[in-house]
C-alpha cells in the first residue's frame, strides 16, 4: 500500500484508489474553475459555486468492474444536491453515477459499477454555492462476490428477514435466468434502495418531455389525416440477416404502430440461414399490404440487402432502419410535415437515443443543424435518415465495400448535391437504437469494419471534391480531415495586445516562438501602456528579433481598438489573435488552424484551450447560455469526449474566443473588424456572429491546443465600473442579436441553457 504524502494542503482532499494498472495509491485531486479552498476565507473546506463543480481524479485507466466509494462529504454551508461521479469511457457514452445523500456524520458509502475502462473519473460533491469539507475518501475495487454481499446485505435500520428474502429471491433468479442477469436485477434493486426515487438523468427527462400518452398518439393521428392528399409515401428500407426473433418483431411492430399512415415497409433478407426470419417477416407482410418482403438467393451483406430494398421502394422519399431498431410512433409524421411544409427538402435526419433489451432509453444524442465538416468527423446524422428517392437512385445507392458505414457514405453522396437549405434536422428523438452485445449502439469495438469503411467514405469524398485534404482514423469511429496548406503558405501575422505581466508575455512568446513548426509567421506585440520596468526591458530585447515587432499603443485598453489598429499595421495575409496569456504546448497549432482559415467557406478558426490544470477552458462558445454565450465544456478533464463525442472532433460553431482565433484578412476587412463600442466583453462573439451572417462558418478545432492562463493580465470584473461596462456589452449583445442568442444551430434546443456541460434542458425550446 502506498503511504499518504506526508506534506499536504489540509484542504485538498485526497483519495486513495485501488484498481489502476498503476496499484494502490494516494491520489490529489485536481479542483475544476468553480471550486476554491475555503482556506482564503480563513474557513476550513471548500467553496463550490458552479453549476456542475468537479474534482478531477488523476486515476489513469480504470478497468470496469465493481467498486466501494468511502468516504466523508459534509456540507458546512449552504446546501448541495446529490453527489456524483463523473467516468469518461472510451468503448462507450460517458454518463454520471448519482451517489447517495451522506448520512448525518457525513459519511458516504456506495457500491458502484464501472461498465468499462475509464479514461477519466471526476466526483461532482453537487452544485453550490455552498461550503463543503471532504475527508479520507477511498475507491477500492472489489470482486463480483464481495458486491454481491454488498447488494444483498441489510440497510442500516432494515429487518434481518427483508435481507434474507432478498437473498432467496436472488437464489431463484440464479437459477431461472442466469448469474449475469440475476445480478443485473439486484444491483438495480440495491440502486433503487440507497436513491430512493432516483432515476437516470435522462429517463427523469423522457418522462417529463418525451412519453407519448394515448391523448396525444391521437391527437398526432388527426394531424396526419389533416395533411391529406398532400401526404408523401415514406418507404422504409428494413435490410435483415439472422435478425433473432424478439428484435425484428419489435422492429416492424414499430412501424405498424406509427400514427403517420402513408408508408411502405421493404424488408430484404439476406439469404438468412435461420428460415424463422422470413417466416417473421411474411406473417407481417401476409397480415398488411403496405409491407414487402424478398428474399435474396445469396447473400451479399448490407450494402446489397439494402439495394433490395430500395428497388421495392415505391415512395417519394425512403427512410433507413436498422433490422434490430425501433422508430418512434410519431417519427414519421414529424417527417412528413416537415416535407409537406417544404417539398423542397430532400434530407431529413432527428435526434436519436439507445434502448436495451428491457426496453431502458439512455444516451441521447441530441445533434447540431447541418454540419458537413461534423459530417466528415463522424455520422452524426445515422438515425433516423430520410432521403429523396430519386436523390438515392441518381447517386447510385448504397456503395458495396462501404459495408457498416454505407449509410455514411450515402448520405455524404447525396449530401453533395444538395443546397444547406434543402437539409432539415428534426431536433426530437424518432429513433431508438438498440444497444445489445455485439450492436454497434453497445459498443464501437463491435463492428471494427464499420469504422475502416466510415474512414473510406470520408476519403473518397474529399476527393470527389477535389480537397486535397486527407483523412485519418480516430478512436471511437471518429476522424480527424486534415486539410492542406497553400503553396506557398500565407504570412500570419500574430498580434498580442499586452500591459505589464513580463512573465506572462515571457511564457507565451518564447512558447510560440520555440514550439510553433508553421515557418512564416510575425509576432506584433501591442503593448498597451506597460509602466513595469521589467516589461519594458523585455519589449526593448523582443523588439531586436527578427520574427517580432513590438507597436506601442499609448490609449485606454479596448480590445477591438487595439486589435484593429494593429491589423492596420501588419501585412500578413492570415491575422491570428492571441491573448497574452496563452502558451503553445503543440507544434502544429497553427498550421491547423491556417489550414481551415484558407479554405473559402471558412471564416474565424479557433482553438482548443486548456487551463494550466489540464481541464478544458474552451471548447468552442455556445450561443444563449447565461444569457448571450459560454465556453461549452469549461472545466471538465483534458480528455472529456463531450455529448456525442463531439469534443474530440472538428466542427462548425457559431463562435468560437478571441483568445486564439485565426481569420484570412480578407474576411476581417469584410466585416469590418471588431466592434470598437465593445471594449472587453463579446467583441470575439459578435465578431463570429457578423462573419457567419457573410455566409462563412466558423470553425472549432481540438487538433490546436494551447494553455490558456485566463485573464491573468487583467483580472476579474470586480470594480463597479467595470460591471457597468460588462452589463452594457451585455445589452448591447441582446439588443443586436435578440433570438439568434437562442437558436445556436450548433447547439440543439433540448439541451440547457443555463449549463454549460450539454444537461437536458428542463424546458425544451422547441416545445
Amino acid at each position: 500500500m502506498s503511504e499518504k504524502p506526508s506534506t499536504i494542503d489540509t484542504a485538498m482532499p485526497d483519495w486513495y484508489i485501488t484498481g489502476g494498472a498503476a496499484g494502490p495509491r494516494w491520489l490529489r485531486p485536481i479542483p475544476d474553475a468553480s471550486l476554491r479552498p475555503a482556506a482564503a476565507d480563513g474557513a476550513p473546506g471548500w467553496h463550490s459555486s458552479g453549476e456542475r463543480p468537479c474534482f478531477r481524479l488523476p486515476v489513469g485507466r480504470l478497468p470496469g468492474g465493481w467498486y466501494w466509494l468511502d468516504g466523508r462529504l459534509q456540507v458546512l454551508d449552504g446546501a448541495m444536491a446529490r453527489p456524483c461521479l463523473y467516468p469518461a469511457y472510451e468503448a462507450a457514452p460517458e454518463g454520471g453515477i448519482t451517489l447517495p445523500d451522506p448520512d448525518d456524520e457525513g459519511r458516504l458509502r456506495s457500491l458502484v459499477l464501472l461498465k468499462y475502462e475509464t479514461t477519466s473519473l471526476q466526483f461532482g460533491p453537487g452544485p453550490g454555492p455552498a461550503r463543503f469539507r471532504m475527508q479520507d475518501f477511498t475507491l477500492r475495487r472489489v470482486s463480483r462476490l464481495r458486491a454481491l454481499m454488498s447488494m444483498l446485505a441489510a440497510q442500516p435500520g432494515e429487518n434481518l428477514a427483508v435481507a434474507l428474502a432478498r437473498g432467496i429471491h436472488f437464489v431463484r433468479d440464479v437459477i431461472g435466468h442466469g448469474l449475469s442477469r440475476a445480478t443485473d436485477r439486484s444491483f438495480g434493486d440495491y440502486k433503487q434502495r440507497v436513491l430512493p426515487g432516483v432515476s437516470s438523468e435522462y429517463e427523469s427527462w423522457v418522462a417529463r418531455h418525451d412519453t407519448l400518452t394515448t391523448e396525444r398518439l391521437e391527437h398526432l393521428r388527426e394531424q396526419a389525416a389533416e395533411l391529406g392528399a398532400s401526404a408523401p409515401l415514406i418507404s422504409i428500407l428494413l435490410p435483415v440477416y439472422q435478425t433473432p426473433e424478439p428484435w425484428l418483431r419489435r422492429c416492424i411492430e414499430s412501424v405498424l404502430s406509427q400514427a403517420y399512415p402513408h408508408w411502405q415497409l421493404c424488408i430484404a433478407d439476406d439469404a438468412s440461414p435461420d428460415p424463422r426470419v422470413m417466416a417473421v417477416a411474411r406473417e407481417y407482410s401476409d397480415a398488411d399490404p403496405r409491407i414487402q418482403v424478398e428474399r435474396r438467393s445469396v447473400n451479399g451483406h448490407i450494402s446489397e440487402a439494402s439495394n433490395t430494398a430500395l428497388a421495392m421502394a415505391r415512395g417519394s422519399y425512403v427512410a433507413l432502419l436498422d433490422h434490430d431498431d425501433e422508430l418512434r410512433p410519431h417519427a414519421l409524421l414529424e417527417v412528413a410535415q416537415v416535407l409537406t411544409a417544404d417539398p423542397d427538402v430532400a434530407l431529413v435526419y432527428s435526434d436519436e437515443d439507445k434502448i436495451d433489451a428491457e426496453g431502458r432509453r439512455f444516451d441521447p444524442y441530441f445533434k447540431p443543424d447541418w454540419d458537413p465538416d461534423l459530417l466528415r468527423s463522424q455520422n452524426y446524422l445515422c438515425h433516423l435518415t430520410v432521403l429523396r428517392t430519386d436523390l438515392v437512385r441518381v447517386v447510385g445507392g448504397f456503395r458495396r465495400g462501404y459495408e457498416g458505414s454505407q449509410d455514411h457514405d450515402l448520405v455524404l453522396r447525396c449530401s453533395e448535391r444538395l443546397r444547406p437549405l434543402q437539409i432539415r434536422h428534426i431536433p426530437r428523438v424518432l429513433y431508438h437504437w438498440r444497444a445489445i452485445p455485439g450492436s454497434t449502439a453497445h459498443s464501437r469495438d463491435a463492428k471494427d469494419y464499420a469504422a475502416e469503411a466510415g474512414l473510406r467514405a470520408v476519403a473518397a469524398q474529399l476527393d470527389r471534391l477535389g480537397t486535397g485534404a486527407r483523412v485519418e482514423a480516430l478512436s471511437h469511429g471518429h476522424y480527424r480531415v486534415i486539410w492542406p496548406l497553400p503553396d506557398p503558405i500565407p504570412k500570419v501575422s500574430l498580434i498580442i495586445p499586452t500591459r505589464n505581466r513580463v512573465e506572462l508575455l515571457r511564457n507565451c512568446v518564447e512558447s510560440v516562438l520555440e514550439t510553433t513548426r508553421y515557418p512564416k509567421f510575425e509576432l506584433v506585440i501591442v503593448d498597451n501602456q506597460s509602466d513595469d520596468p521589467e516589461a519594458i526591458a523585455y519589449l526593448q530585447t523582443l523588439s531586436h528579433h527578427e520574427k517580432v515587432r513590438v507597436l506601442r499603443y499609448d490609449k485606454p485598453f479596448n480590445y477591438s481598438e487595439i486589435n484593429n489598429w494593429a491589423v492596420r499595421e501588419c501585412d500578413g495575409e492570415i491575422i491570428g489573435l492571441l491573448n497574452n496569456d496563452v502558451e503553445v504546448i503543440a507544434p502544429g497549432w497553427l498550421e491547423e488552424m491556417v489550414a481551415h482559415a484558407v479554405r473559402d467557406e471558412v471564416g474565424a478558426v479557433g482553438a482548443m484551450l486548456y487551463y494550466p490544470n489540464d481541464t478544458i477552458q474552451h471548447a468552442g462558445v455556445i450561443l444563449g447560455i447565461h444569457g448571450v454565450a459560454a465556453h461549452v465544456y469549461a472545466g471538465c478533464p483534458r480528455d472529456y469526449p463531450g455529448h456525442g463525442g463531439r469534443v474530440r472532433v472538428a466542427q462548425r460553431l457559431s463562435a468560437v474566443t478571441g483568445a486564439c482565433l485565426v481569420v484570412r484578412r480578407a474576411v476581417f476587412e469584410q466585416v469590418g473588424g471588431l466592434d470598437e463600442s465593445l471594449a472587453v466583453a463579446f467583441n470575439d462573439i459578435d465578431f463570429c456572429l457578423r462573419i457567419r451572417r457573410r455566409g462563412y462558418a466558423n470553425i472549432w478545432t481540438p487538433f490546436a491546443e494551447l494553455y490558456h492562463h485566463e485573464s491573468a493580465s487583467r483580472g476579474a470584473e470586480d470594480t463597479d465600473e467595470k460591471k457597468r461596462r460588462f452589463s452594457r456589452e451585455i445589452q448591447t449583445m441582446q439588443q443586436r442579436w435578440g433570438d439568434d442568442l437562442l437558436r445556436d444551430p450548433a447547439y440543439n434546443p433540448n439541451l440547457s441553457l443555463e449549463s454549460r456541460y450539454c444537461d437536458f434542458a428542463q424546458s425544451p425550446r422547441h416545445c
